[in-house]
C-alpha cells in the first residue's frame, strides 16, 4: 500500500507541524500552524544530540540569542526557542511570496530598476546584522525570499558566525562556491564583512543577468576565476552598474568597496529607501538558555493527534501554497525548489520510472518504503544537488508525486527538472482539457 494522504499530526507545545519545506545538514525547516492564534510559521528543527556530538551548542546559543536582538524588515525574525530530550525548535517567520530566485528562473533576468531595488533592501540587511556582529557567510538568491507585498527577507544565517579569533578573522570555508569570496577559499583567514559584500555583488549581478559570473563545470577551474575575478558585464547593463560590480567584485578584500561607499554610491542611491523600523527595548533571550540546558522542566513533548476527517481532494486544496489547479499541469512553465505531477499508474511502477529515469542523470538512488532520495554524483557540477520525491494515495486509482530539492542550488533543480520530467511523460495523468489541448486542433 502506498502512503494515504491523510496523516496524523504532530503538536509541539502549542504549534502543530505541517509540511516540510527544506532540509539541509543540522536542520529540517517545516511550516507550521499556532493552534492559539491561527497564525502560521516556520519551524526549523535542530537534531540535539548533533549539536553536541559538533560541539556546536555556544555556537549555536550565541547566534539565536543575536539573531533574537535583530529586528529588521528585511531580516527574517526568530520568535521563540523551544527543545524537547532530542530536538531544538526555533520558531520564525514565515515568509510565503517564495523565493527570489524564482523570479529570475521565470522571467530570466529582472531589468535595472527592479534589481536595484532588491539589492538596497539585501545591503541595508547585512549592514544592519555587520552592526550587531553577525555575518551570513551563505548569501545566494535561495536565501533572498519575498513577502507577500514583495519586501526583501534575508534568511537562514544557519552558517553565521561571530568573529572572536583574536586577529578578527574568520576560518571556516563555507558559502555555495559560485558566490563566496576568493579569500574565503584560500584558507589564510577572511573578513566576515567584506567577503558578504562580494556575495552581494554577485547576486547583483545574477539579478541583471540572470546568470552567473562564475561559472565553471570544476572547482579548480571556478577557483581561478575567483581569484582573478575574472568575468564580464553584458552589454545591456548601465555603466553605474558595471563600475559598482567592478569595486564589489574585486579578489583583494582590502580593496573591495565598503557598505559605507556603497551607499554613497551613485548608481545606488537612484530611489533609495531607508529603511524605516523601531527597535524593541526589550528582547527576552532566557528560552535560548533554556532550551540548551540540562534541565527537564522547560522541555517540550512531540505528540500525535488524530488527522482532521476530510478527503484527500479536500486535504490537499487546502494545503499551503497549492491548489487543485497544478494536479492537472495548467501551469507549465515554473518549477521552483518543489514541484509535484499526479499519475494514474501503481505506486510501484511509478518508483521504478523515477529511478529509471534519474540514474542516466547522473543520480544516485536511495529508497525506503514511498520515499525515495536522489543524490547528484559527486563529480558533477557542484556535485550535491539533492532531490527528495515521495509518492501519496489520494484515490484507489490516482498518485500524487511530489519532488522537492534538498541541497544544491536552485538553478540545477530547474536544469535537473527539465531533463527529468522529460523521462516521465508516460505515467503523468493529464486531465482530459489537457488531454485535447496538447492533442491539437
Amino acid at each position: 500500500m502506498s502512503m494515504k494522504a491523510q496523516k496524523t499530526r504532530t503538536r509541539v507545545g502549542k504549534y502543530e507541524l505541517g509540511k516540510t519545506l527544506g532540509e539541509g545538514s543540522f536542520a529540517k525547516v517545516k511550516i507550521a500552524k499556532n493552534v492559539e492564534t491561527g497564525e502560521f510559521v516556520a519551524i526549523k528543527i535542530l537534531d540535539r544530540e548533533l549539536v553536541l556530538r559538533h560541539k556546536m551548542v555556544e555556537q549555536i546559543k550565541r547566534e539565536i540569542s543575536t539573531m533574537k536582538l535583530i529586528k529588521h524588515p528585511n531580516v527574517i525574525t526568530i520568535f521563540e526557542v523551544m527543545a524537547s530530550k532530542t530536538k531544538i525548535y526555533i520558531i520564525l517567520e514565515l515568509v510565503d511570496g517564495g523565493e527570489l530566485f524564482d523570479k529570475i528562473a521565470k522571467d530570466g533576468r529582472l531589468n535595472e530598476g527592479e534589481a536595484r531595488s532588491y539589492f538596497q533592501q539585501l545591503i541595508n540587511a547585512v549592514d544592519y546584522c555587520h552592526s550587531r556582529g553577525v555575518y551570513h557567510r551563505d548569501l545566494k538568491p535561495e536565501n533572498l525570499l519575498l513577502d507577500k507585498s514583495g519586501v526583501l527577507k534575508v534568511s537562514d544565517f544557519g552558517l553565521s558566525t561571530f568573529s572572536q579569533q583574536e586577529d578578527g578573522l574568520l576560518h571556516t570555508a563555507c558559502g555555495t562556491p559560485n558566490y563566496v569570496a576568493p579569500e574565503v577559499l584560500n584558507d589564510r583567514g577572511y573578513n566576515g564583512t567584506s567577503s558578504d559584500i562580494w556575495s552581494c555583488g554577485v547576486i547583483l549581478f545574477v539579478l541583471m543577468a540572470g546568470y552567473l559570473p562564475f561559472d565553471e563545470p570544476n572547482l579548480m577551474a571556478l577557483y581561478r576565476k575567483l581569484c582573478k575575478a575574472d568575468f564580464a558585464c553584458p552589454s545591456w547593463f548601465s555603466s553605474g552598474a558595471k563600475e559598482l560590480l567592478k569595486r564589489i567584485l574585486d579578489p583583494d578584500p582590502l580593496k573591495r568597496i565598503t557598505i559605507p561607499d556603497i551607499l554613497e554610491n551613485e548608481w545606488f542611491k537612484k530611489g533609495y529607501k531607508p529603511p524605516y523600523f523601531e527597535e524593541e527595548e526589550f528582547v527576552n533571550v532566557d528560552d535560548v538558555a533554556a532550551a540548551f540546558n540540562d534541565s527537564k522542566e522547560n522541555l517540550v513533548t512531540e505528540r500525535k493527534e488524530k488527522p482532521v476527517s476530510m478527503n484527500a481532494f479536500e486535504l490537499i486544496s487546502r494545503s499551503q501554497s497549492f491548489n487543485l489547479d497544478s494536479l492537472f499541469e495548467k501551469e507549465k512553465g515554473l518549477v521552483k525548489r518543489e514541484t509535484r505531477f499526479t499519475s494514474k499508474c501503481p505506486a510501484n511502477q511509478i518508483i521504478s520510472k523515477i529511478e529509471e529515469t534519474a540514474k542516466p542523470l547522473g543520480f544516485n538512488v536511495h529508497k525506503k518504503n514511498y520515499k525515495m532520495k536522489l543524490q547528484g554524483d559527486k563529480t558533477g557540477r557542484k556535485g550535491h544537488l539533492s532531490v527528495a520525491t515521495e509518492v501519496f494515495e489520494v484515490a484507489p486509482s490516482v498518485h500524487l508525486v511530489e519532488l522537492q530539492k534538498t541541497g544544491g542550488d536552485t538553478l540545477e533543480f530547474h536544469k535537473f527538472y527539465k531533463n527529468f520530467s522529460s523521462g516521465l511523460k508516460d505515467i503523468v495523468w493529464k486531465s482530459e482539457e489537457n488531454a485535447e489541448e496538447s492533442s491539437g486542433p
